[in-house]
Formats: C-alpha cells, sequence, structure tokens
C-alpha cells in the first residue's frame, strides 16, 4: 500500500506531499488541475518514462519518493537483491531526475541503495498496477493480451510458459546452427580446401625439432670448411701432442715439467700436488692432442650432403615465411589447423545431422506449445464466466465475451494468437473488442478485467486514471460500487470526475492550480517569476468540504439543488458501505 507520496519541481508541482490511506482514495479536481500529474509522478518513481517536461520549468531537478507498507514476501525479494530493509513495516523508493545541456539523467534508490531498471521493474510488479484508458491500445495487441491471459492462469500456466520459452531457446540454437552451416558451407569447403593443403604441405615438410634450422646451419659451416678444419685440427695436434718441428708439444713440455718435480718431491713432498696437477694436465693435453687427431682424420667432403642440407634450408625458411616467422610457430600452427580440419570434416556437424537435430527441438516445441494451449483454453473459459460476471452489474447484461485463441507459429510465448473478442448487443456477432467496444464500454470492461485479476492475485495498490470517462448515471453507479469493491481488497487510487464515484471514497483529494508569486521581479531560465502556475492539492477530511466539491462535480457551483444531490451521494455511499458489512 501506497502511504505517502512526496514530489519536488515535477512538472506543475513545485512542492507536494500526501498521505494515502487504505480503500479507495479519490483525486477529483477541474479539467488540467494537474490530476494525473499525480499519477504520473507515481508512475515515475517506480522507473517509467520520463522526458525534460517533468522537470518543473526554471528548475534543473525534480524528485519523486514514494513510501509502501512492506511484507513478508517484498522483505525476502530485497534481501535477494542484496537491498537493506529499512524497517520491517515500509519501504522507501525515490527517483532524482537531472537536466542537463543536452539529455536528461536520472537515478532511482530503493531504501537508500542505487538501482538499475530491471530492479525497478520488478519493484512495479510488486507493489502497483495502473489501469488507464490509454489501455485501449494494449487490449488490441495479442501479445499484452496473452500476457494478461496468462497471468491470470496462475502458477501452473506460467511455469508451462516457462517450459516453452526454454524449449524454444533449444530450438532457436540448433535452428540457428543449421542456418549458420548452410549459409557458410561455401566458405566452410573453402577454408577445408586451404587446410587440406597446408596439412599436406606441414606434414610432408617433416616438421619435429624446432631446432633444426639452428643445427642444419651449423653442419652447413661445418661442410663448408672441411679443409679448413683439417689443417687446424693438425695444427692443434701438432701443438699438442706431436710437432714435426724442432719446438717440443705442450705434452712433451709437460713431460719434461713431470721429471724435474718427480726429482723436487724427494727432497720436499709439499711440491706434491703440484706433481700431480702437471700428470694430469699431460694427460689431459696427450687425449686432446689424440682426439684432434681423430676429428682431423674423420673429416671428408661431402658435396651431396652439403646439397641436402642447403634444400632442407631453403625449405624450411619458406615453411617459416609461410607459417612462421619462426620453425617453433610454424609447428604449433601445424599442429593447431590439424583440429580444425578435424572439426571441418566433423560428420556429426553435417548439414543433415543439423537438420536432424532441428527437427527433433521442433517437435519439442510444438509438443510444450501444444500443453500451453490447453492451459490456455482451460484459463480463458474461465475469465469469460467471470469477467461476463463482473460486467452484469456495470450495466452490461447482455454482454457476450470470448477470448479467441487461434494457432501461430511457435515462439518463446507459445503458438498461440489471442485476441479478446466481444459483443454487447443481442444478435450482434463477437468481434475484437478494439474495434466494436465504446469508450464507456471499455472503461467498464477495464475495470472488470482487473477485477478478475485482483481474485487471483492481491496487487497491493491499484491506480485508476479516468476509468469512469464517458459514463454517466446508472453505469457510473455501478463503476463506484466496483471501484469500492475492489478497495476491499486492495488500495485503490481512482482519478474522476464522476460524484457518483467520488461519493464511495475512503479518503478525498481536490486537485487544483493556483497562481503563486515566488518573488517579485525573479527570473530562472528566462521565465518570469512574478507569478507561478502550481498544483495544491487539499485533504476533504470533513462532511462540509466533501459536500461542496461533490457538488461542484455535479453541478458546477455551490447551488442548493447541488448542494442536496451531494448529500444525498454521500447517503447513499455509506448506505453501500454498511450494507456490504451486514
Amino acid at each position: 500500500m501506497l502511504l505517502c507520496l512526496r514530489i519536488e519541481n515535477f512538472a506543475l508541482i513545485d512542492q507536494l506531499e500526501l498521505e494515502f490511506g487504505a480503500g479507495l482514495n479519490v483525486l477529483t479536481g477541474e479539467t488540467g488541475a494537474g490530476k494525473s500529474i499525480i499519477l504520473d509522478a507515481i508512475d515515475a518513481a517506480l522507473g517509467g518514462k520520463v522526458s525534460s517536461r517533468v522537470i518543473r520549468t526554471g528548475t534543473s531537478r525534480a524528485m519523486v519518493e514514494a513510501t509502501f507498507t512492506s511484507n513478508a514476501p517484498l522483505a525476502a525479494w530485497l534481501t535477494e537483491q542484496e537491498i537493506d530493509l529499512l524497517d520491517e513495516n515500509s519501504v522507501v523508493i525515490s527517483r532524482e531526475i537531472t537536466a542537463t545541456a543536452s539529455n536528461i539523467r536520472s537515478r532511482s534508490r530503493v531504501n537508500g541503495v542505487l538501482v538499475n531498471r530491471q530492479i525497478m521493474g520488478g519493484m512495479r510488479d510488486r507493489l502497483v498496477e495502473i489501469t488507464a484508458q490509454g489501455q485501449t491500445v494494449q487490449v488490441g495487441q495479442s501479445a499484452q493480451v496473452r500476457d494478461w491471459l496468462d497471468l491470470y492462469g496462475g502458477d501452473s500456466l506460467m511455469q508451462q510458459r516457462h517450459k516453452v520459452a526454454t524449449s524454444f531457446s533449444t530450438y532457436q540454437q540448433a535452428h540457428l546452427a543449421l542456418e549458420k552451416r548452410r549459409t557458410s558451407e561455401r566458405e566452410r569447403l573453402q577454408q577445408l580446401d586451404l587446410l587440406t593443403y597446408q596439412v599436406q604441405e606441414l606434414g610432408a615438410a617433416n616438421l619435429s625439432e624446432p631446432n633444426e634450422l639452428e643445427q642444419l646451419g651449423q653442419e652447413r659451416e661445418r661442410l663448408n670448411h672441411v679443409v679448413d678444419l683439417q689443417q687446424m685440427s693438425y695444427k692443434v695436434y701438432q701443438a699438442l701432442y706431436q710437432n714435426d718441428h724442432e719446438t717440443p708439444a705442450a705434452g712433451d713440455l709437460l713431460g719434461d715439467s713431470e721429471a724435474i718435480l718427480n726429482d723436487m718431491v724427494e727432497y720436499d713432498t709439499q711440491l706434491q700436488h703440484l706433481l700431480e696437477l702437471v700428470r694430469d694436465a699431460q694427460a689431459a693435453v696427450m687425449e686432446v692432442g689424440r682426439q684432434i687427431n681423430a676429428y682431423g682424420d674423420g673429416l671428408e667432403a661431402d658435396p651431396q650432403r652439403l646439397e641436402e642440407v642447403e634444400e632442407r634450408i631453403q625449405e624450411l625458411k619458406q615453411i617459416c615465411r609461410k607459417y612462421g616467422p619462426t620453425l617453433t610457430e610454424a609447428i604449433a600452427y601445424y599442429q593447431r589447423i590439424q583440429g580444425e580440419l578435424a572439426q571441418l570434416n566433423d560428420s556429426e556437424q553435417s548439414i543433415e545431422n543439423l537438420e536432424q537435430q532441428e527437427k527433433a527441438f521442433f517437435e519439442k516445441l510444438t509438443q510444450a506449445s501444444n500443453q500451453l494451449t490447453q492451459l490456455r483454453s482451460k484459463a480463458a473459459a474461465n475469465l469469460e464466466s467471470r469477467l461476463i460476471a463482473e460486467l452484469k452489474p456495470l450495466a452490461m447484461e447482455k454482454v457476450k465475451f470470448l477470448v479467441e485463441i487461434l494457432p501461430a507459429f511457435p515462439t518463446a510465448m507459445g503458438a498461440d494468437k489471442i485476441t479478446f473478442t466481444f459483443s454487447s448487443n443481442p444478435g450482434e456477432p463477437l468481434q475484437p473488442l478494439t474495434e466494436v467496444a465504446s469508450g464507456g464500454e471499455m472503461s467498464r470492461f477495464l475495470l472488470a478485467l482487473k477485477a478478475c485479476f485482483s481474485q487471483v492475485d492481491v496487487a497491493g495498490t491499484m491506480v485508476f486514471d479516468e476509468i469512469d470517462v464517458g459514463v454517466s448515471g446508472r453505469v457510473a453507479q455501478a463503476i463506484a460500487e466496483k471501484l469500492h469493491q475492489l478497495s476491499q481488497r486492495n488500495q485503490v487510487l481512482c482519478v474522476t470526475h464522476q460524484p457518483l464515484v467520488a461519493a464511495m471514497a475512503d479518503r478525498h483529494f481536490r486537485v487544483d492550480k493556483q497562481t503563486i508569486n515566488p518573488g517579485k521581479g525573479k527570473k530562472a531560465n528566462n521565465v518570469n517569476a512574478e507569478q507561478r502556475t502550481v498544483v495544491r492539492v487539499t485533504t476533504l477530511d470533513n462532511l462540509n468540504t466533501r459536500r461542496e466539491e461533490l457538488a461542484q462535480l455535479a453541478g458546477g457551483k455551490s447551488a442548493s439543488d447541488a448542494i442536496a444531490f451531494a448529500e444525498s451521494l454521500l447517503l447513499q455511499a455509506a448506505n453501500h458501505r454498511r450494507g456490504e458489512h451486514t
């Protein structure tokens, strides 16, 4: 239930604070007095669309704050959204709207916590339901009518709708996979040819060792310098092991050094470790000499092998230019495209298999949609009888109403096209509601529809914006009684011009425009502030003020006959309320 509404700089409202009560809350006033602005403010607080026009001229910021009573389900939902509870009894929703040079910005808060549009949508669904004659367009929209019927159908129907949505998502994925495969078949074949060629080329190159190119480079250097290596190895051999010239080799010098140290050790054993070092050095030098000699003897020119190495180096460089730039990267690319080629050749992803998969998922979607249609047909029959029962007291005793459900291609919402058909005159065929219902009939239909919904789901606060436009007399009285009936289960806010409706109110507000002088000579955004129009709201909390307002609604002035009529309305409303509670 909406407890309090605080508004600042919203349209024609500068400052306003309203306290609402349980039951039927009515807003009356002259046409254009600003009654709908208050409902627009409630809508804005709950995340409704706004434009720069909602910000009061001469200001750059508007604010709306609405305080609602809380309940256990709402408190649990807020906890799920990680929003702290202020207390167990209330929740505060606010929205700040600011204007910039190029656009407007708004920030919404729940209990002081910044929230996004999705959370605000969840709050709105749990707190308020707004009904206006503008919903005539919605009544003609199959999607909106379908949502209303599904809501009326209850949890079992909504659960089946969720199954249909899941099934449709699965089918859609299979369908898109098939279409993607069909449209990309040419590209797939081209890619298949390319990868096949590349795999064959890289496979033929027999790539296995990332360092092969460096190793081949070293081998090429050796083969190109065989003679030089032979000559140098022989020089090393002579220097270390056996010199053909008079100059002694290093091995001979170390032998002489060993003999001398051996004699010295006989006189001083401390030199023994030096003797051992010389002996080790001599052994190492002699071993190097033997190995370098064997190395030199083993060297021989091999033009054929050199040619093979050169060809292999050129082959690997070509591979690197195409798939590298390094041999390591070329090998990695080879390994990757082998996997890609396997996927392209995967028989499980053939068009035929994808077609079979799509067909199977479509059959499951069709089955789920058929079950949803059955539940909708059951809900439609129930809604038809209930809605007719609600319309009869609204001076529509001969009305006929049928929910037409026609087959359509399955979507996430099922396979039904739903239309409300209607006939208010005997002998006239059922036709789409929006094509044959008058304004007054549409008002009563919407009211009856909300009355049906209230029997299966308590909305909390129901808002009706001039739902009684275009009716009078007996019909207006029936609407008043229906609104009062709804207010026994829900808080009802109603903007009305009908004295019959206003008389039934538990809480009555009069809305009017006033001209004020905020500050002589002051200007804001080139607006002369000497005189400004503002919306003011008066709570009519005593019998005299209510009687005066009802007289104004009935007769346009407080004449004696209008006052008498107003008194009769208040008495009639009081008797009706007493009759309901006896």
